[in-house]
């Protein structure tokens, strides 16, 4: 078996973001200063010279050394490959990832392989949720004095729309945006302060999405967003960022994880108003009658 140090990846193929996160409680001051200056400026800091990085951190090169080795690398050189695995791993496209997962493929079934691999990616993304997080980011998803928007991307857009559809029977004021970047200014021009933006972006990260959630944050937007393991660029802008561990047997990353996140947020929105929620659904029940909308 490989070391997953000299291999270009963290030990339980975690990102070096979250191996930072997982041992935050371990490290020094001055470990803890380069580690936040890191997270700070994700990943360039970290593709310095060893010295040259631990100047910008103003901290010792030998306590960046100390730090590399706690998180699980043998050294600096080993600590870099995996930081410039995780951009290569952003930019790929689905040609990449199948040639990635099929150059090693095991020899059991592509279901059992997917079972696997969607019960890792659920396992990893439920041990990195924060619950005061999430309860924070149900909490300002559930408030209807906010105006609730709602984004995805070229693909994201699905999951943007499972959650529009749902939040649109949860609570009122609620905008999904359209999937066309030329008619986002319209939306901006109606945010106000305070006002939720549920954003969708997953690699390969989409430019336009960085850029509404630069615009909407400036106008005092609170942007929740919904990424996968490499981090999209938006989280620079976020108050709430959530990963999902994604990888799956594939050309394409899997929204499993994603999903079962997003339901869970439903499902606290949900409760945090129920008396309205539920005058909300049987008022919306009875509208479904007088179309006739379903068979009875």
């Amino acid at each position: 078996m490989s070391d997953p140090a000299l291999s270009g990846s963290t030990p339980n193929h975690k990102t070096v973001r979250e191996a930072i996160r997982s041992h935050y409680a371990s490290l020094t001051a001055s470990e803890r200063k380069f580690a936040q200056a890191l997270l700070d400026n994700y990943p360039a800091a970290g593709l310095a010279s060893i010295t040259i990085a631990a100047a910008n951190a103003e901290v010792s090169t030998p306590t960046l050394a100390r730090l590399v080795q706690k998180l699980g690398f043998k050294g600096y050189p080993q600590f870099q490959q995996a930081l410039l695995a995780e951009l290569e791993a952003k930019a790929s496209g689905p040609t990449q990832r199948r040639d990635q997962w099929a150059s090693d493929v095991p020899a059991t079934h592509l279901l059992n392989r997917f079972a696997t691999a969607i019960g890792d990616n659920i396992q990893q993304t439920l041990a990195n949720i924060d619950s005061a997080q999430f309860d924070s980011a149900a909490q300002l998803l559930a408030d209807p004095d906010r105006r609730l928007y709602v984004v995805g991307g070229r693909i994201s857009r699905a999951l943007a729309d499972y959650a529009f559809t749902h939040f649109q029977a949860v609570r009122r004021r609620i905008t999904h945006m359209t999937s066309s970047s030329a008619t986002w200014p319209h939306y901006v021009l109606d945010m106000s302060e305070g006002d939720v933006l549920l954003l969708f972006d997953m690699r390969r990260y989409e430019t336009n999405l960085l850029r509404l959630a630069q615009l909407a944050s400036a106008r005092g937007v609170r942007v929740i967003l919904m990424t996968d393991q490499w981090t999209s660029p938006v989280a620079n802008h976020a108050e709430h960022t959530f990963h999902s561990w994604t990888q799956i047997p594939s050309a394409w990353d899997s929204n499993t994880s994603t999903m079962m996140l997003l339901e869970a947020l439903i499902a606290a929105v949900q409760e945090a108003n129920w008396p309205e929620t539920r005058d909300r659904y049987e008022r919306l029940d009875a509208i479904f009658d007088a179309a006739r909308l379903f068979e009875k």
